[in-house]
């Protein structure tokens, strides 16, 4: 049995299992079949629930950095960014305002402020240059909330500052960036692969309100509240960053990409941002195959999303791609072959009951199949 490089970078399983668990299982798996492989974990992430943790296993010598923050309900929060040896921070907005943190929903008042307050802590620590990855968002506050914990004020007609979360964006009349913290020297990069604009159908509100548990005549309301806060951003004065609610990413996490843009970061595809971050393009140097995946693999991940990342990588380094993923709804083109986790369970129940034990099995399944006479086994076979 000739000995090859498996690079295995899933992404997270939401709700089931982290990215560096997953990599662990499906590893475990193909080596209880190929023992002899050498294998590279990667755990990946798309800039939602998980980024912290790749960065923080991928890049030695990266430190956790505990804040305490106002959660998207006003508790108090224990979360952490994270510092990289060149002086990058990391802040991740599904620990601090993410939808994970809120029991019940709140559509019309959760915030961002928590995300703020970190990046706020991330800066005060001195930050070279920021990372912030949105994926995860429990608001639609279109990013009102951690710019007001970054030093801009929210105020109504009156003067007086506007309740926090969507709701207030109602009476928003006037944005007073004054006591807005500068960006670091190195600037701020958005991490996220949500490409929606801030309004409209393929907006914010339209397509991730009822994700947060908003009603129809709630997404109308978000929807218009969104808009006025554009039209105030808009006109708040010259010699700021000019953000455009039509530009791709400014709807993500519930127009975060917006709010950000207004302070002057950056949007960036948040897949392949954090792919050249922990070095997957050097990782992939040698590697045979690719091992990639996520808990659904539909259109959006045929977009652009980690597996579809990984598999254009592996094709530029003359590696084959596989892909695991607990649902696969989209053509898999592109994979040399794709498992189901539900189909190999025998449900997506089964599956999400024990996806570690699937994911290994999984993992064993590929590697029974990886270098067979005439190759993998092509997206479709048996188990995909």
């Amino acid at each position: 049995m000739t000995p090859h490089t498996i690079v295995i970078a899933p992404d997270s399983f939401k709700g089931t299992a982290g990215a560096a668990d997953a990599a662990r299982a499906i590893a475990a798996g193909w080596a209880s079949v190929r023992p002899d492989d050498e294998l590279r974990l990667m755990p990946m992430a798309d800039g939602g629930e998980g980024t912290l943790e790749a960065f923080d296993l991928a890049v030695p010598g990266s430190r956790r950095m505990p804040v305490a923050v106002q959660g998207p309900d006003d508790r108090p929060v224990d979360a952490y960014w994270l510092l990289l040896p060149d002086g990058t921070g990391v802040v991740e907005l599904a620990n601090t305002s993410g939808l994970g943190l809120l029991h019940p929903l709140r559509p019309l008042d959760a915030h961002t402020l928590g995300f703020g307050q970190a990046i706020a802590a991330a800066l005060g620590h001195g930050v070279q240059r920021l990372l912030l990855a949105i994926g995860g968002s429990s608001s639609t506050d279109g990013g009102a909330g951690a710019l007001a914990a970054l030093g801009a004020r929210f105020l109504d007609a009156p003067g007086r500052t506007v309740p926090s979360g969507n709701r207030g964006l109602g009476a928003l009349a006037e944005l007073d960036l004054g006591g807005l913290r500068p960006l670091p020297p190195g600037g701020a990069l958005v991490l996220s692969d949500v490409t929606n604009p801030l309004l409209g159908a393929d907006g914010a509100a339209a397509v991730f309100g009822p994700q947060k548990g908003a009603s129809e005549p709630e997404v109308a309301l978000l929807e218009a509240n969104l808009a006025n806060l554009a039209g105030v951003v808009s006109s708040a004065g010259a010699g700021r960053p000019v953000a455009d609610p039509a530009t791709p990413g400014a709807g993500a996490a519930g127009g975060t990409g917006f709010g950000l843009l207004a302070w002057g970061a950056t949007m960036a595809p948040g897949s392949a941002a954090v792919g050249e971050a922990l070095g997957i393009p050097g990782a992939l140097a040698g590697a045979s195959v690719v091992v990639t995946g996520e808990g659904c693999f539909d259109a959006q991940s045929a977009a652009g999303k980690v597996p579809s990342y990984l598999a254009a990588q592996a094709a530029d380094a003359g590696a084959r791609a596989m892909l695991v993923a607990g649902l696969i709804e989209a053509d898999t083109a592109g994979f040399a072959a794709a498992l189901s986790l539900a189909d190999l369970a025998g449900s997506s129940a089964a599956a999400m009951g024990e996806p570690l034990l699937w994911l290994r099995r999984a993992g064993a399944r590929l590697a029974e199949s990886a270098f067979e006479a005439g190759g993998a086994g092509r997206a479709g076979s048996p188990g995909a």
